[in-house]
């Protein structure tokens, strides 16, 4: 059953004259529920669609009461994006401004949803990509206009956005680079931490000076919801986001020792091509290879700025707000079997 809000309940929260019907496609995990949140902020009604799989909770430094009230005003629509079926039966084109699709991987995901709003009045489906689909290069930053890799494993995401164009639909995406903040379920930031907090050293593939890009979940947040009242700007294009600089894979580790107060890390490069790793582990949580993007066009066109400005205020964040609550709770997994194969062949102790 989907509840609705009463238009005195919207009023009363709004900050502008401006209010839009959203549909958000998650909203309840890592970035949809950034969004959510920005999107009420804003006094926007929102509806999110998912399978209920994971619960609405607080988004690390939002309190109880406004989280209640996040809560009580939004609508929820239980249902499987990839049925059909379900989607007719439960989504009424008609009742949506705006179309946040946060969570589709290929283009199955996404056809059966953009195909509900043709020829509807929608005034801009907003698609979550990501800047995985560049092709590797050797000029960076990866800019919009950049060739993409039809091989890559985001083509999924390459397809939806084919598969947008094709129909019709008002769309635009973003690409972001390696999305991070408090609650991140991706190991980005706490395998730095982690491991600086336990006295490992942190083992870097390669040489250590591959230059990447790391963006806080606000940000983008705020970026996507400035899409709003632009459509006749953004329709059409992709947006890169991420921090305004890049860093190099040693630095990320020195910055997090710093955040922690814990001196100086300890690095150990590796050849990853060298070493064999127990099977369906993932060694390190970031591609060894330069990945950051030019982010113009979405400061532009979105009038946006990150306002975490340096991986610094990034990753202090996701250490104050998450790092240290998920250890108190006893929710790290303390799982360094790959660092082991590494530092057993560079004859170094844990």
């Amino acid at each position: 059953m989907v509840m609705r809000i009463s238009t005195l309940c919207l009023l009363a929260v709004l900050p502008s004259a401006a209010a839009y019907s959203v549909l958000i496609i998650g909203g309840t995990r890592f970035s949809g529920a950034a969004l959510w949140k920005e999107l009420h902020s804003r006094g926007h009604a929102v509806t999110c669609y998912n399978r209920a799989k994971t619960p609405p909770r607080p988004i690390p430094k939002e309190s109880e009461e406004n989280f209640q009230n996040r809560l009580t005003l939004a609508d929820f629509i239980k249902g499987d994006r990839q049925d059909p079926e379900q989607l007719r039966a439960k989504i009424d084109p008609t009742q949506y401004d705006y179309v946040f699709d946060m969570n589709a991987r290929e283009e199955s995901d996404t056809r059966p949803l953009a195909e509900l709003f043709v020829g509807s009045n929608l005034k801009q489906y907003v698609f979550m990509s990501s800047a995985g689909v560049y092709l590797k290069s050797e000029e960076m930053p990866h800019l919009e206009r950049d060739p993409v890799d039809p091989q890559s494993r985001h083509k999924g995401k390459l397809d939806s956005e084919d598969c947008l164009r094709s129909l019709g639909v008002p769309f635009c995406s973003f690409r972001p680079t390696y999305i991070c903040g408090p609650g991140n379920y991706n190991p980005v930031e706490r395998y730095f931490f982690e491991r600086i907090d336990n006295n490992r050293p942190v083992c870097i593939p390669g040489h250590g000076q591959h230059l990447t890009g790391f963006g806080h979940v606000e940000d983008l947040a705020v970026a996507m919801a400035n899409v709003i009242d632009r459509e006749h700007i953004t329709t059409g294009k992709v947006y890169n986001v991420q921090n305004a600089q890049a860093i190099t894979f040693d630095g990320v580790a020195k910055v997090a020792a710093q955040v922690m107060g814990k001196g100086d890390a300890e690095i150990v490069h590796y050849d990853p091509k060298s070493l064999t790793f127990p099977e369906g582990k993932k060694a390190f949580p970031m591609r060894p290879q330069h990945f950051f993007t030019g982010i113009q066009q979405a400061m532009d066109d979105l009038d946006w700025t990150p306002t975490y400005d340096t991986v610094e205020s990034i990753l202090k964040d996701a250490y104050e707000n998450d790092f240290v609550h998920v250890k108190a709770a006893g929710g790290l997994k303390g799982d360094f079997e790959c660092d082991d194969v590494v530092l057993h062949a560079a004859g170094v102790m844990a």
